[in-house]
């Protein structure tokens, strides 16, 4: 087999960060080439536990399925498999080599950790297997159907098959207007012949739709008739689907993740994206700054990253030319609006059952004596000379509860 070398360590460490090259000397360009280079701040990959887990949980799916397909329960299958395309009944011979789920909050990079361990796993597009002859694409990754459609799975898998090998099986499939169980039959002989490691994405879509089951026992067929593995990836709504029935939480045991704790990683990430300034006035990363992205992103990094993004374009378009928790919470209320029921990281709305007058009361203000260099009664009284609202004055600095009474 013609599998890349599995990386370990600092190597793959190396190997899946992903740094744009950046050049200071773009802040003093005009406003239009520094909002276009600030488009890197989507780039910037930086590697986790979770990246490290899930590359080697891929990597070893595909392994064992690769492993498989030079097996002569493999020509017994294949044989099986044509005989289901001819309506009649298959039998799972060759058995599943591996199914499992990758569950996590969205947001938090699991579709980038994913990409870039594929990227590494599938260095060569498509594998030469002598005996039998075949070509095996390495990973073949496809999205649940909003539906639940089987045969729209079945055939998008065959879709996607064609355009990697230049071949005709969706066409064919489609012209002879076939029926769904002799599909599942079509597909698990292409799935064993020209697959390796199969990567169903979105698949929190059987949740809400009546097919949901049915769509589970097909991929449940499609492991058994080919041997490959299969890897369902969505979010934490359709672990409660996935445990209501032993044969399904047994095809679904894998990786799960949650939102990054405040912790040595996160902080990182933030050093790491706040290099990348494209505001004329430079500024520097405090701790304050660090804890203030930590609670208004719930620890999700693309929304850490939208944030630092959107508060240089506003500084951007606006003149003010500064990264600062001023800018950052411009950003947060302006764009971000439709994610504070999600996050709300200072204010949260007590529920109450008197009037709707409300109070503000800020815990433990000796822990936060000063924040960004500004304390509370000098935010105050800056917020009143202003006429602006002090709770939101005091939410960008400190932890502020609002309470309905």
């Amino acid at each position: 087999m013609n599998l890349p070398k599995m990386l370990s360590g600092q190597e793959l460490t190396t190997a899946l960060q992903i740094l744009p090259e950046y050049r200071p000397e773009l802040r003093q360009e005009n406003a239009a080439v520094r909002l276009m280079a600030l488009s890197d701040l989507y780039q910037v990959y930086i590697p986790s536990a979770m990246s490290v887990e899930i590359y080697s949980k891929l990597y070893l799916a595909l392994l064992r399925s690769m492993q498989k397909k030079c097996t002569l329960d493999a020509v017994r299958q294949r044989y099986e498999n044509h005989r289901a395309i001819q309506q009649r009944e298959c039998r799972g011979i060759i058995g599943g080599s591996d199914s499992f789920t990758i569950i996590g909050t969205s947001g938090i990079g699991k579709s980038s950790a994913i990409s870039r361990a594929i990227s590494l796993v599938s260095e060569q597009k498509i594998i030469q297997l002598d005996s039998p002859h075949s070509k095996v694409i390495p990973c073949l990754t496809v999205q649940c159907p909003f539906d639940s459609s089987v045969k729209g799975l079945l055939l998008e898998i065959l879709r996607k098959v064609d355009e990697e090998l230049d071949t005709t099986y969706s066409v064919n499939a489609q012209k002879a207007r076939t029926t769904t169980d002799m599909l599942v039959g079509s597909v698990a002989s292409v799935c064993l012949n020209h697959i390796g490691l199969l990567v169903v994405d979105e698949i929190q879509n059987v949740v809400a739709s009546k097919n949901g089951r049915n769509l589970i026992g097909a991929l449940t067929q499609l492991i058994n008739n080919s041997g490959i593995s299969i890897c369902m990836v969505g979010t934490p709504e359709c672990t409660a689907f996935f445990e209501q029935a032993m044969q399904m939480a047994r095809r679904s045991v894998g990786l799960q993740y949650t939102a990054l704790p405040y912790d040595d990683y996160f902080q990182t990430v933030c050093e790491v994206l706040w290099q990348y300034q494209y505001v004329r006035q430079s500024s520097e990363l405090t701790p304050a700054i660090i804890r203030w992205l930590y609670e208004h992103s719930a620890g999700v990094i693309s929304i850490v990253v939208s944030l630092l993004h959107d508060a240089q374009e506003l500084a951007i378009l606006d003149g003010t030319e500064e990264l600062n928790l001023t800018t950052l919470g411009r950003a947060y209320q302006q764009r971000l609006s439709f994610l504070h029921g999600y996050i709300q990281p200072c204010i949260t709305q007590g529920k109450q059952t008197s009037t709707a007058k409300k109070a503000t009361s800020i815990p433990d203000t000796a822990a936060y004596e000063k924040r960004d260099g500004k304390s509370v009664s000098e935010c105050v009284a800056w917020a009143k000379a202003q006429g602006l609202d002090v709770a939101k004055v005091l939410a960008e600095h400190f932890t502020v509860e609002e309470i309905a009474i």
